[in-house]
This record gives C-alpha cells, structure tokens and sequence, in this order.
C-alpha cells in the first residue's frame, strides 16, 4: 500500500487495532525518518517487518502488546535514534538474550524494557537479568551413526593424534577397532582383532607402544599389540587360563610410574588379578582374592592414595589400597548394605569424589565420600540394569543407566541440589555400555547392545536464545 510513497517521512498508526506487523509491510517507504504505531494491540512482529527502512530514526512501538522481538528485528535500521518501547512488558527469558545483548551495543536511545516474567525478574529493567549466560544453553544426545552389529563393551585410546574405538563383539567372535574419519566425520572400521566370546577389549599405552587386551570367555585371554610394519594388531602374549577363567571387567591404571592393569574375573574358581608392565610384557602381580565371583574393579585415588573397589555378587564391595612399603594391595575397607553390585564406576565434580554401585534387582546407589567412607547420596530405581556409567563433556555431568527391561536413562547432575535429575530416555536393546569419546571438538558417547545395533549419540549444546 506504500509503494507510490517514496518520499513519505511521518507515518502515524496511533491508536488503532493492529495485532500483527508482518514481513515487508512498510515496503517502499525509502524515506521514511519517523514511524509511530503506538496504543494499538501488537502482539507478534515479523522478524523483516522493518526491512528497507535505512533512513528511519524514530520508532514508537509504546503500549502494545509485545512480550517478545524476534531476533535482529531492528538489523535493517542504520538511522535509528530513537527506539520507545513503553508500555510493554516482555519475557525475559532466553528468547530475550538478544535483545538484552543490542540494548548494550546499539548506539539509539531505548525506553526501559520493562520484564513480566520470569518471576524474579517481574517489574525489574531488561538491563538488570543476569541470567542469560548460564541459563540460555541446554544439550541434547542426538544419533550420529548405527553400528549394525552387537556389542557389550566400548573402549577408546588416542595414539598419534588419532582417535580409536575398540568394540568388544563376543556374538561375532571379534574385537573390532574403530578409527575417528576427520573427513567424513564419522568412525570407520581400521582392524579386526578375533578370538572366542570376546567379553572385553581394553587398550594399554606404553610410551609409543599401543596394546589391546582382549579377555575372552573360551580359549584363554591374550594382549596384541599394534605392528608398525603390519599396520594391525598381532598376538603379543597369553595371559594365565589357570588364573582367569570368566573375565568382567578390565582397568588400566598407573602408580608411581608404572603401568598396571586388572582383570576381575566372575567365576568361583578364577583370581581377579593385577598385571604388571615390566619393560618386556605384561606379568601376573598380584592375586586379589578368590571365590568371590568379582564384577567389576575400579581403580581411585582418595584422599592422595591409591585404592581399588572390587564388586562381587557374593559379597559387598571391598576397598584395597596400596600399600608403599609393599607395593601390593591389601584390604582396607567395604561399602556395607550392598549386595549384588555388577559395577561400580567413580567420578568427580569439582574437588568432590563420587562413585555409582550398579545393581539388576534393587536400586543402584549414589555415593559420595566425606573424608571417612561413602555414604548414598541417592538412589536410582534401576531393575534390570547392568550398567551405571557416569561422563561428562563441557562441565556437564551425566549418569548412563541402562536397562534390559526399559527405556535405557541419562541423568543430568543438578548443581544446585547436589543429585542427578532425568534428563532424558533414548531406546538401546539390551545395553551393556556406555563408554564417551570425544574428538574434533565433538562429544559423543557408544552404547553397546547385547542384542542389538550398537549406537553413537553426539553431545549437542542447543542455544536457548536462536
């Protein structure tokens, strides 16, 4: 309706019953300096309403009916000096961050924006929120890639600036290790390790050297190593059939300098036991105790020393630490009232030291150490899990809970509360793992699947304010 009006520079709506200005509606107006549509009843501005008017200096949109301006609404307007908005009262949440950030950059002179909600910012100015930096960005765990076979352990190491996933696969009879595509941004297959009802693939790094200890169920366990000239991973040596019968869990860990692994094994008549690099191969150091039908082994350092957590289905979790003059393991405490642990996992927020206790029938637990034990925090109804897996990426803490029953749960870590809150529900068939990789600035996490396809989700920050 403007378009023979090329030269208009003062247009009044006043004091009428608009309730939307759309896209383009001032089309023409090329020299438009003053526009005024105060007292009407405006709701919604297009985000290109405005678009065209360069020479406008003065805009009233006072007492309407705005509680929110889309983004950039005013990016078109390179003459503005004046700017009223009196007698709105707008939302100031993340969809205002904009806003408050060109209030601070713009040269125009701007009423007060005045807040009607939040309730804490009721009735105060837009300029006072301070709110925007750590409430205007959430996450989200989104499929990046589907693996089409199963899995029931994940693993990752770096060598070389490189980035590698090793895949335990007991149902196809491998170990399957994955490399970090920088082009295609995606995982590819690099090497095949095989074996028999492979349970667990656990890289070891030794200076330049890179291991993988593959624990089978059938046929004894063995650790390959990374040939150069091979460009593959070839048998380097057999661990023990006598001492390692039913392998569930295997943790690198160092002391001193030294590198260490542990294999707890689940069958009455195997050793959960220590292994020791000693410059030539990996040998049996110390076994931790017998009968006990050991789950999982957790390696911690608490209060400055060294200690382990062996879970068991036989018995509670026990507590070693390491004794220097020795240099061996001895017992030292247990986490009483918990039977049936299949895994526990530790973490730490700030200074603080965490631990998860997972268990198939029950709740799994929570716990945090006070400087004399771990005491439950929380408890997480979990039937049928078999596995709690604490991570984080970017200052976000997560809890992993899988379920064969259910929908497999993450749990976000609420700062303030000091507990872990559902965040979200993602469907895994049977989950067995979840193990975070991170790489190129991406975060993601594996979930294997006993009796499905093996997922990678991606860790995504999603801006509030868009």
């Amino acid at each position: 309706m403007f378009s023979h009006l090329p030269s208009l520079q003062l247009l009044l709506l006043n004091s009428n019953s608009f309730t939307v200005i759309r896209d383009d509606a001032f089309a023409g107006l090329f020299h438009l300096e003053y526009l005024f549509i105060e007292g009407n009843k405006i709701e919604t501005i297009s985000r290109n309403a405005f678009r065209g008017l360069r020479d406008l200096t003065h805009l009233s949109l006072a007492n309407n009916h705005l509680k929110a301006l889309p983004r950039d609404v005013f990016s078109d307007l390179d003459s503005l000096i004046e700017l009223d908005l009196r007698g709105n009262k707008f939302e100031c949440d993340c969809k205002a961050k904009w806003l408050f950030l060109w209030l601070k950059m713009t040269n125009s002179t701007v009423s007060d924006v005045l807040c009607i909600g939040p309730a804490e910012y009721q009735d105060k100015k837009l300029n006072d929120v301070t709110s925007f930096d750590y409430e205007c960005t959430t996450t989200d765990f989104v499929v990046h890639q589907i693996l089409p076979y199963q899995s029931v352990s994940v693993d990752t190491f770096n060598s070389k600036n490189d980035v590698f996933v090793a895949i335990a696969q007991p149902s196809m009879e491998n170990c399957m290790v994955l490399e970090w595509d920088h082009i295609e941004m995606n995982f590819r297959s690099y090497d095949n390790i095989t074996g028999q009802s492979i349970v667990g693939c656990k890289a070891v790094l030794v200076g330049d050297q890179v291991f993988v200890v593959v624990a089978q169920l059938f046929g004894g366990s063995h650790i390959y190593k990374f040939d150069e000239s091979w460009t593959k991973f070839v048998k380097f040596q057999d661990i023990e059939v006598s001492r390692i019968s039913k392998p569930n869990d295997i943790e690198l860990f160092e002391i001193d300098s030294e590198m260490f692994f542990v294999i707890a094994d689940s069958s009455k008549a195997g050793l959960s036991t220590v292994y020791k690099w000693n410059n030539k191969g990996f040998y049996s150091y110390q076994s931790l105790h017998e009968w006990f039908r050991d789950t999982d082994a957790e390696f911690l350092d608490i209060d400055g020393k060294s200690h382990l957590i062996l879970s068991s289905r036989s018995q509670v979790p026990i507590i070693l630490q390491w004794n220097k003059a020795s240099k061996k393991f001895v017992p030292h405490s247990e986490i009483p009232n918990m039977e049936d642990v299949l895994a526990v996992k530790s973490f730490r927020i700030q200074d603080d030291l965490y631990i998860t206790l997972t268990r198939f029938i029950g709740d799994s637990r929570v716990m945090k150490w006070n400087s004399k034990q771990f005491v439950e925090i929380q408890a997480l109804p979990s039937r049928g899990a078999m596995t709690l897996q604490p991570f984080s990426f970017k200052n976000n803490y997560y809890l992993a809970l899988g379920s064969d029953y259910t929908f497999s749960q993450i749990y976000q870590w609420d700062g303030e509360k000091k507990i872990f809150r559902l965040f979200k529900e993602i469907y895994v068939q049977a989950p067995r793992s979840f193990t975070a990789v991170s790489t190129d600035r991406r975060d993601f996490f594996f979930a294997s699947s006993f009796k499905g396809n093996t997922q990678i989700f991606e860790h995504i920050i999603i801006d509030l304010s868009l």
